[in-house]
């Protein structure tokens, strides 16, 4: 009896805190009514949307006032290059691929006609997405998104974002098809709410655009999205290059660029033997190496940024590029990924705040090694006489903290 009373009454202690969260989070939804309302979102339509609606906590990349925070897991964020740009999975999906473009080659044709983006580009999306379809997305999205709103890091952006999906649901989504990633993007190319209604077209002429079910819907809205966002027609996302042994990884960010013709003079090598025309060697491109001095090196013109925009992981644009590639009927990497092993993301994170204290990194404090953390790392490799690759690693940080 006394262990029963023991825990009736720490139960009734963590019954206030729980509904004081869960008022609080009542009230939030309501507080979105009158914006949901100006969206043409009825009455009816959203309280049977919020009905018995709760925060689901477990999501990545929220603010729990006394919790961890808990980084999103996004492979492109956790794994290295090698881990994440795998040849297996290049080959499965190429060879899906080729024969998604074969089935549907009157709609891919189309779709570069009108967008002036390749089929190859859209199927490679579509592939990394949703696995073609195949990935069952696991999170309801008016929750997600009601979640990711009132408790997540970016609160307004999701808030926005929460309010776009009720119109979909207004406009008459299903509430089945509102399946989501745990950021709430939606459909085989995975769209948010509000590029949903920026971007997404009825390419089969149902009177419905439908980025669930239709797969020409899906591909084209991918396309007009990546028009929208400034894809230049007739040219490549990267080229993969052999650097020379005198390249400054340092300067591998967006805002150095240079036509390509400058870096050819650099000594930098397109792979597997590639020939530029002239019109190629004018673009103007940055320099990319994920791992720094080690794996493969990229020089990135204009389309390169277009797939970012669409997912901000160069990882993904790697994925999604090269992919694309393989579709057409591209070989491998002519240079392999090394093995080198990643930093823990608190161990980026304390690297991060170093160089930011240093001057050298002006960007946000998130533990991914991204391109402007590789750059100021070089930096200060650079001012501190060590070794220049751009490479996080345990040794660098070591150095930092003494």
């Amino acid at each position: 009896m006394r262990i029963i009373a023991v825990i009736l009454i720490a139960t009734a202690l963590l019954m206030p805190a729980a509904h004081a969260a869960d008022a609080a989070f009542q009230q939030w939804l309501q507080d979105t009514w009158a914006d949901a309302q100006a969206l043409g979102v009825s009455r009816a339509t959203f309280d049977a949307a919020v009905r018995d609606l709760e925060p689901d906590l477990t999501l990545p990349d929220l603010a729990i006032p006394g919790q961890p925070e808990q980084a999103p897991q996004q492979a492109e964020f956790v794994q290295t290059p090698g881990q994440y740009l795998r040849e297996a999975s290049f080959e499965r999906l190429a060879a899906r691929g080729k024969q998604l473009a074969v089935q549907y080659r009157d709609t891919l044709t189309r779709i570069e006609k009108q967008f002036g983006v390749p089929g190859n580009v859209v199927l490679a999306i579509w592939a990394r997405e949703t696995d073609y379809g195949g990935y069952t997305l696991p999170h309801d999205a008016i929750r997600t998104l009601a979640t990711q709103g009132y408790v997540g890091k970016r609160k307004d952006f999701f808030r926005n974002e929460f309010l776009h999906a009720l119109k979909m649901l207004q406009d008459g989504t299903p509430r089945t098809d509102m399946r989501s990633s745990w950021g709430g993007a939606l459909g085989l190319t995975q769209f948010l709410p509000s590029e949903f209604y920026k971007y997404a077209v009825d390419f089969d002429g149902d009177g419905r655009a439908d980025i669930w079910h239709s797969v020409p819907d899906a591909l084209a809205s991918a396309a007009k999205q990546l028009a929208g966002k400034g894809w230049r027609k007739g040219e490549r996302w990267a080229y993969e290059v052999r650097a020379p042994q005198t390249a400054d990884c340092s300067i591998g960010v967006p805002e150095i660029t240079m036509p390509m013709r400058e870096w050819l003079k650099r000594g930098f090598v397109p792979a597997s033997g590639r020939k530029l025309s002239a019109a190629e060697r004018a673009l103007p491109a940055s320099l990319l190496q994920p791992e720094g001095a080690y794996g493969p090196s990229f020089l990135t013109p204009k389309n390169y940024y277009v797939i970012k925009d669409y997912n901000f992981s160069d990882l993904y644009v790697l994925f999604v590029g090269h992919l694309s590639d393989r579709i057409a009927g591209a070989r491998a990497f002519e240079t392999p990924w090394s093995k080198n092993a990643q930093l823990k993301t608190g161990e980026v994170e304390t690297m991060q705040q170093r160089l930011t204290a240093l001057g050298l990194y002006r960007d946000k404090i998130d533990g991914k090694a991204g391109m402007l953390t590789r750059a100021a790392l070089g930096a200060y490799q650079k001012n501190n006489g060590l070794k220049v690759d751009c490479w996080p690693t345990a040794a660098v940080l070591d150095h930092m903290r003494r």
